[in-house]
């Protein structure tokens, strides 16, 4: 494997074609120091995430005096940045300063939004999070057990701000839809154990590693059994009661943001922040009426390749019915997810020049989230741990995992992907933190979207019904756009969206209803990934049209990811630039 090309000055020459080192100046950086410390001290959890453990001991305080204390540093941070002069930086330090300046602007509109109010999903939230920390936190020293436990002892306080903050979204109207919630006791039940030793979070003491002493070891066993039993069960026993009898009764039963209060221009930033362009809902909503069309026709031509007789509703009930595509077991899905990932592997040299060196494992969705949770996903490892990269499969409901969309699902979460993205972003340690350790959503989802087409290009779609599931895949992400804004801006009802959604696609009606579900939580996520997609796919026509025989699609790749995740208009000018330095003629 070939060492990655790390520092700003190598991401930069390949993406800007700029030819030293790049220049900052001394306010612009202090801003940024300031503004990273400020973020490690207040997100001990993200700053632990990060590999900065001066904080590991602590939870964050998540009051509404702090949120607001937060947002008002930030509004200072965005005054210090409007005395900045722009004259005279490098290419490079503007792309961090439109970065920068977008996080901030981003962070004051969540806060003003009130977002905070909401600090669950349908499928996730704070207390999924927690979960987590016997994976995030290292374990080598008698010191930083104790750090462990003493964030264990932490959850009363913790849970009970963040309780504190979903009354006040009660009160003012800030809430999630009630239809979102069925089930929702599934994300906190698992942690209601009798016998302490089953916790997810004693997990750490089941065995230490030889650098503890033997003396300290009996202490921090009694001191998990102590922090277990008498402040985390009892903490997630607490909200499990709040949520049944305060937040879900309470919840409103209209599902679009628009209803919420300022929903409207509240869902105009949604659409800003994921697709990182200025498209209006309308705009988004028939782009995916578009893309929908297109794909239906390329289904339809596979669903005659295959001679099926029946209409186009009855081979999707062929495709979730007949027992020929679905796992008999869990590891009958994880082997066939890793066979497809390995396979890939070996074909990541014919489209990178640049690969990473942290490898990837493939692994189940943890039981106590996995009903609620999507299909797969991919789970980055703490910055500087011994963990690998995560390609989670969900093996939870086998009859609702069809094995005709995973060479898709694959693709898009570990290799050429989510890993590959990840990992290679994390290595480029010349970035400045704000974006090593950050993503832009409408980047990183349409390269997921885009790994699922380069699947064809390396012969991966071969079976008509493997095909048929990628674009299945296709299907779904340009119902995204129809549905998330058809939800959040022109008065959708659930059912419009599951219908939708079921007669489009052949996702399991479990996944179209847990889905449907995190689009109604979740605001304009969903948009990223067809939209971003659709960016990269035009570049890299305009970059082919453009350099001819002189197109080498592993230095468009390159381009691409060496640079970090930026917005798409930021995308657009370093391809331009790529095409310039490699003497194309004017696209």
């Amino acid at each position: 494997m070939k060492p990655i090309r790390t520092g700003l000055w190598v991401a930069l020459s390949i993406a800007m074609g700029c030819g030293g080192t790049v220049e900052s100046t001394d306010s612009l950086q202090q801003i940024y120091d300031d503004a990273w410390a400020f973020q490690m001290r207040e997100s001990p959890l993200y700053a632990t995430s990060v590999g900065v453990h001066d904080y590991d001991d602590r939870l964050p305080s998540v009051t509404i005096e702090d949120e607001q204390r937060r947002a008002d540093f930030w509004r200072e941070i965005r005054e210090r940045l409007e005395a900045v002069p722009r004259d005279g930086l490098s290419d490079g330090e503007s792309i961090n300063l439109n970065i920068f300046e977008r996080q901030v602007e981003d962070r004051i509109s969540g806060f003003e939004f009130k977002e905070h109010l909401i600090p669950i999903s349908s499928e996730t939230g704070f207390h999924t999070g927690l979960a987590w920390l016997p994976e995030d936190m290292p374990f080598r020293t008698t010191q930083e057990y104790r750090n462990y436990l003493s964030r264990l002892r932490a959850f009363p306080s913790y849970f009970d701000q963040q309780m504190a903050m979903m009354r006040q979204g009660i009160r003012e109207g800030f809430v999630l839809p009630r239809a979102v919630l069925a089930g929702y006791d599934t994300t906190i039940r698992p942690h209601l154990v009798e016998d302490l030793s089953q916790s997810v979070f004693s997990k750490p003491f089941a065995q230490f590693p030889r650098s503890v002493p033997e003396e300290d070891r009996e202490e921090l066993r009694a001191g998990a059994d102590e922090a277990v039993g008498e402040a985390v069960v009892p903490s997630y026993r607490k909200f499990l009661e709040f949520m049944n009898q305060e937040y879900i009764p309470a919840c409103r039963e209209s599902v679009g943001a628009s209803e919420l209060p300022n929903g409207r221009e509240y869902y105009s930033y949604l659409i800003r922040h994921h697709t990182t362009l200025g498209l209006t809902a309308d705009q988004v909503h028939q782009i995916g009426l578009d893309e929908v069309s297109r794909i239906r026709a390329e289904m339809e031509e596979v669903v005659r390749k295959v001679e099926f007789r029946g209409d186009f509703a009855a081979f999707l009930r062929f495709l979730r019915t007949d027992p020929r595509f679905y796992p008999k077991s869990a590891d009958e899905l994880l082997k066939e997810a890793s066979w497809i990932a390995k396979r890939m592997d070996g074909k990541l040299p014919a489209l990178f020049k640049t690969l990473p060196r942290l490898p990837y494992t493939v692994a189940p969705v943890p039981d106590h989230i996995a009903p609620k949770y999507t299909a797969g996903r991919y789970v980055e490892p703490p910055l500087g741990s011994t963990q690998p990269g995560y390609y989670w499969v969900n093996t939870y409901n086998l009859s609702s995992r069809p094995l005709y969309v995973l060479p898709a699902l694959t693709l898009h979460e570990a290799v050429p992907g989510h890993h590959l993205q990840n990992a290679l972003q994390q290595e480029l340690t010349d970035l400045p933190n704000f974006r090593r350790f950050s993503g832009i959503n409408a980047f990183g989802e349409g390269w997921g979207l885009y790994s699922e087409f380069l699947g064809l290009e390396t012969g991966f779609y071969e079976d008509p019904y493997d095909n048929f599931g990628r674009l299945t895949y296709e299907m779904w992400r340009a119902c995204r756009l129809v549905v998330d804004t058809g939800l959040h801006a022109k008065g959708w009802t659930r059912r419009q969206a599951l219908d939708f959604l079921a007669s489009n696609t052949a996702l399991s009606l479990h996944e179209v209803q847990t889905e449907t579900d995190r689009y109604i939580s979740w605001p304009g996520q969903a948009l990223a990934y067809k939209i971003g997609e659709l960016k990269i796919k035009e570049l890299r026509r305009k970059a082919e049209a453009a350099l001819g025989p002189k197109f080498d699609v592993r230095e468009f790749h390159d381009v691409i990811l060496l640079n970090g995740p930026v917005p798409l208009g930021v995308l657009e000018q370093q391809v331009d630039a790529y095409i310039e330095r490699a003497g194309g003629k004017e696209a």
